[in-house]
């Protein structure tokens, strides 16, 4: 049922994720695509983050929060450095002064409550069962509003 991985379960080529059919939870993550997560003490190149994954998606994710502050910026310059669309370009020195005030041990996991009712529903299209859909203009408002020619 775990899996100790290693690797992102849906990283470029290769990709996992659609083949975890079964539920599959995935942990020890590597400290590099885990900027926040806590380092696993006996192997710091691993960190205390799992994926609960089912029906070829991800259902949770979650691991224990990394309370270093020097750490913590020391990771978010490597991040930075690498660049990529998904990493932040500034620091976030108000979280790194947070941390600097003391974080207890704290550990977490978010549930994708949308993900889960997919499953629960047997449903294919998350869009059957978003609680909160977002509300779009019909095309004609649409079409008017382009042209400037809204009427109330």
């Amino acid at each position: 049922m775990g899996s100790s991985h290693g690797s992102p379960a849906r990283s470029g080529k290769g990709r996992t994720e659609d083949k975890l059919i079964q539920p599959t939870i995935l942990y020890d993550f590597p400290t590099d695509i885990s900027p926040l997560s806590k380092q696993k003490p006996d192997d710091p190149s691993l960190t205390e983050r799992f994926e609960v994954f089912a029906a070829g998606m991800e259902v949770a994710n979650g691991f224990s929060e990394l309370n270093d502050p020097a750490e913590q910026e020391r990771r978010f310059l490597q991040q930075m450095a690498q660049g990529g669309e998904d990493v932040p370009k500034k620091l976030d020195v108000d979280y790194l002064r947070a941390l600097c005030h003391g974080l207890p041990p704290t550990a977490g996991e978010g549930i994708g409550i949308d993900r889960l009712t997919m499953l629960l529903t047997d449903s294919h299209s998350i869009r059957d069962v978003i609680l909160f859909p977002l509300l779009r203009p019909e095309a004609k408002a649409d079409a008017q509003a382009a042209s400037g020619s809204e009427k109330p």
